[in-house]
């Protein structure tokens, strides 16, 4: 009796709520809230969705890039080149890598030509007078640490500059990035040492005027070596060498090149001269021998014709040797009479006394007279 009064005295136990309105009445306001947030957690979800997969795309699409006509470049994977030798090297086009800091890309400009001057034999000039040309005062002595100068083969000094022209080679481009760190100093520091080995093989005579292009040759031939020797991957373009004495005794060398290109452009007038009166000379005497060869010709020719018709003639001589004497005067007086104009014929007497002839040297002209 006892429980039953306990549970009389709670009341009635509530019915469970249900989730969602009977059909026929609208909804209770807490179930339209959280119809509400779980539409705004789709609709949440959904622009996560999208903006993952916007995200994914820009990933993917940022890595792609393009090499210009005039550069390569290689794609370095965790810091590692991809690819073995030249396979390497990307080409100019459009190309794909995973983004930074997974992929790399390092360009390489194979297209462009870089210039470098060695000054290390220079003596020292600003800016604005290398522009304008102008030299600077010329003191007579070096100024330590400014002046440079190079040693030559006689114990001389002078100054040399060299200016290189070169750009990168294809086949080593990943040699000339990757495995030197200064490459440009490199360069810079193997022209140095290659102006100052080519002066001290050259006296300074050489140097300066007379074998001044065996001077140039000299520094390329020890450059190429050293390029060759360090696989730098450089091609050489070219390679302009300058040298001049020091400033102070400058205007002594002008003289003596001054007077070294007038000898020699006096000796090379003189070859020339020598050139042309010799071909003359040749010339005169090939004529002179031809001329002898072409009257020797005629003369044997005629000679052999005269002994050919006397070989002829002589059995008729032989058979009657006054007849072929008339013969022969007669023939010879036709040629002789051809362009006579008055002819006059004296036989011999047949009693073989001579006969007087009278002959009129200054008798009058004949008359013309005019055609009718």
């Amino acid at each position: 009796m006892a429980t039953q009064s306990n549970n009389s005295n709670r009341g009635p136990e509530p019915k469970p709520r249900p989730l969602s309105p009977p059909p026929g009445q609208p909804p209770l306001l807490e179930d339209a809230g959280a119809l509400a947030l779980e539409e705004a957690l789709k609709t949440s979800f959904r622009i996560i969705k999208v903006l993952m997969a916007a995200l994914v795309i820009i990933f993917l699409f940022s890595g792609v890039f393009t090499v210009k006509p005039n550069e390569l470049a290689v794609r370095l994977h965790f810091g590692r080149p991809v690819g073995m030798g030249t396979e390497q090297l990307l080409k100019p086009g459009l190309h794909w890598a995973y983004p930074y800091p997974i992929d790399e890309i390092v360009r390489i400009p194979v297209g462009q030509s870089h210039t470098l001057v060695s000054k290390t034999g220079w003596y020292a000039i600003t800016p604005e007078q290398e522009l304008s040309g102008q030299q600077p005062t010329p003191l007579h002595f070096l100024q330590a640490g400014v002046d440079g100068y190079t040693l030559t083969g006689d114990g001389n000094i002078i100054h040399a500059k060299a200016t290189l022209k070169y750009r990168l080679d294809p086949t080593r481009a990943v040699s000339y990035t990757f495995n030197f760190a200064q490459v440009t100093n490199l360069i810079q520091n193997l022209l140095d040492n290659s102006l100052i080995y080519a002066s001290s093989k050259f006296t300074a005579e050489r140097a300066l005027y007379l074998d001044l292009n065996a001077f140039r040759e000299q520094v390329a031939q020890r450059f190429n070596r050293h390029l060759d020797d360090l696989q730098v991957g450089v091609l050489v373009e070219t390679i302009e060498v300058q040298t001049t004495a020091p400033l102070s005794v400058k205007p002594a060398f002008d003289d003596v090149i001054t007077a070294f290109q007038a000898a020699n452009t006096n000796i090379s007038q003189a070859e020339i001269y020598a050139r042309i009166a010799t071909n003359a000379a040749i010339a005169q005497a090939t004529r002179l021998v031809n001329d002898g060869l072409t009257r020797s010709n005629e003369l044997v020719k005629t000679v052999a014709s005269d002994v050919s018709m006397f070989t002829q003639l002589q059995p008729y001589f032989r058979n009657d040797p006054q007849l072929f004497k008339q013969r022969l005067l007669t023939e010879t007086m036709e040629r002789v009479l051809t362009n006579a104009q008055e002819k006059f014929f004296v036989p011999a007497r047949t009693d073989g006394k001579t006969r007087e002839l009278r002959l009129q040297l200054s008798r009058e002209p004949l008359r013309i007279q005019p055609p009718e």
